[in-house]
């Protein structure tokens, strides 16, 4: 990889990376942070880095650094571990967007990365399994799960529309 293809690299991922980084810290400082030793690492890497896999790489650094994060931050949750009718919601309110952010800063950090990659990046089982490292087969457990709590959070949509 050239200074041309890490330009391009940055150009065409730097949103894309910003927007899953801050999904997942919900602090703009954080995510800006975590984007810039992303692209730092891809810079040291430049001459190992394929610069048709840079995607992957930018996007499995930037993982892996938020991932490095919350271990530095002791901020481990795991929802079967929790009681589920804390996170259930029955009021009627009319912002499905805002409800929505809420149940998926209630779930688990490896289930809000896969949900997060899949539903708002678009990526495929195969590529968020490179991405994570988990195998094709955990990232679909994983979403299901993921899937099933935002179901029961959010409840029937008459309550929420």
């Amino acid at each position: 990889m050239n200074r041309i293809d890490y330009n391009n690299a940055v150009a065409d991922f730097s949103d894309a990376v910003y927007r899953f980084l801050l999904k997942k810290t919900n602090d703009e400082d954080t995510a800006r942070d975590l984007v810039q030793e992303t692209y730092e690492k891809l810079w040291i890497s430049k001459d190992k880095v394929n610069s048709e896999k840079v995607k992957s790489y930018i996007f499995t650094t930037a993982y892996h650094s938020f991932i490095d994060l919350v271990r530095r931050n002791k901020k481990f949750s795991d929802i079967d571990e929790s009681k589920n009718n804390e996170y259930s919601h029955n009021e009627q309110y009319s912002d499905l967007h805002e409800i929505l952010n809420l149940a998926i800063e209630k779930l688990p950090d490896i289930q809000k990365s896969v949900i997060l990659l899949r539903d708002y990046e678009g990526y495929s089982y195969l590529e968020i399994a490179e991405i994570t490292g988990l195998t094709e087969s955990q990232v679909k457990v994983y979403i299901y799960r993921g899937r099933k709590f935002l179901q029961q959070f959010i409840g029937k949509m008459e309550m929420v529309i």
